[in-house]
């Protein structure tokens, strides 16, 4: 049952304003930066300001990717902001903390659980860094440096101070961040290791909903993909991205012919209901690892266990169609 906090989210219609860009958010990308001034506003609406050339820097237009320098002069058009959200659940955020993996003065690594958003915005109503926020008041400046889909669980990053976050941000576009995922995918996987070097375009559904085809329109997506073991009906695999789309292993594996099994968007939909009756009841993509160096050079490699509803359906749900199978 949801736990109701009793207070409503509100909203107010800002106007245009000027923001200069301080030292403290230079090198942090402008798609960013309008999420933090334009909070509660759905991703797809800061992107389609950037689009239409509504947000500028220095005058001009800009692209999602461009990276604010100290000095700059951004305009930030009218938009509905949220003023006041909901207050999390105290128990929802007291949980999360159960969740952290990780801790020192820059950096926190949780263990995100699946179904739970990384923020809010968008119709939810506090994610991740809202929950941790309001169970640690000393984490008022927590900052995301990377994202994970709302339906996968494992290694989530998350910055304390402004420098570490504008650091990892750097690595992360110098492809210098290894992440490892584990897929369980439908079928039996032949194709030892090989690298999906496949373009990914970001469409809309009816709804504005984001949808991601396979297309030489789209930006260069690769994903280095491995066997861990093999079911014969499923194949659970080592996916490491090699770049950072939207959906990439989901849509590279429909693509490879072996989507995820439990993946709603993406795979297979009389496989999902024969896996959901099986004891499968989500998305099965688990973020296992991630490693960089930190600001002195030293490696950090951080690993989060799979989740137990994971665990249980690999010992016995896939025992179970294996079973059906050789009848």
């Amino acid at each position: 049952m949801q736990e109701n906090s009793g207070r409503k989210e509100a909203s107010r219609q800002a106007g245009v304003r000027k923001v200069r860009v301080g030292p403290e958010r230079a090198g942090q990308r402008i798609d960013n930066f309008l999420r933090s001034e334009l909070p509660g506003v759905p991703r797809g609406r800061v992107y389609r300001l950037l689009r239409r050339g509504e947000v500028r820097v220095n005058g001009g237009r800009i692209r999602a990717e461009y990276r604010l320098k100290e000095g700059d002069e951004v305009r930030i058009p009218p938009a509905r902001v949220r003023t006041a959200g909901e207050t999390p659940p105290a128990s929802k955020a007291a949980a999360m903390l159960e969740h952290v993996i990780y801790e020192d003065k820059r950096l926190l690594v949780v263990n995100k659980p699946a179904r739970v958003a990384v923020h809010g915005g968008s119709g939810v109503s506090h994610g991740v860094i809202e929950l941790l926020r309001h169970a640690r008041p000393d984490l008022a400046d927590l900052a995301l440096v990377h994202r994970i889909d709302r339906e996968t669980s494992g290694c989530l990053v998350m910055a304390k101070r402004r420098s570490a976050l504008r650091e990892l941000h750097e690595r992360f576009r110098r492809g210098q961040v290894e992440k490892n995922y584990l897929a369980l995918v439908l079928g039996d996987w032949q194709y030892g290791e090989q690298v999906i070097d496949a373009p990914l375009l970001v469409t809309n559904r009816k709804g504005g909903e984001r949808h991601v085809i396979v297309s030489d329109k789209g930006k260069d997506a690769r994903t280095r993909v491995s066997l861990s073991r093999t079911y014969g009906v499923y194949s659970l695999l080592q996916c490491e991205p090699e770049t950072g789309r939207t959906h990439q292993i989901r849509v590279h594996l429909q693509h490879a012919g072996h989507p995820i099994a439990g993946d709603e968007r993406y795979g297979d939909p009389d496989a999902n209901r024969e896996a959901k009756r099986l004891g499968l009841a989500r998305l099965f993509l688990h973020a296992q690892s991630i490693a960089f160096a930190d600001d002195s050079g030293n490696e950090l490699h951080f690993t989060a266990p799979l989740a137990d509803d994971l665990e249980r359906f690999l010992t016995r749900g896939v025992v179970e169609a294996q079973r059906m199978k050789k009848r």
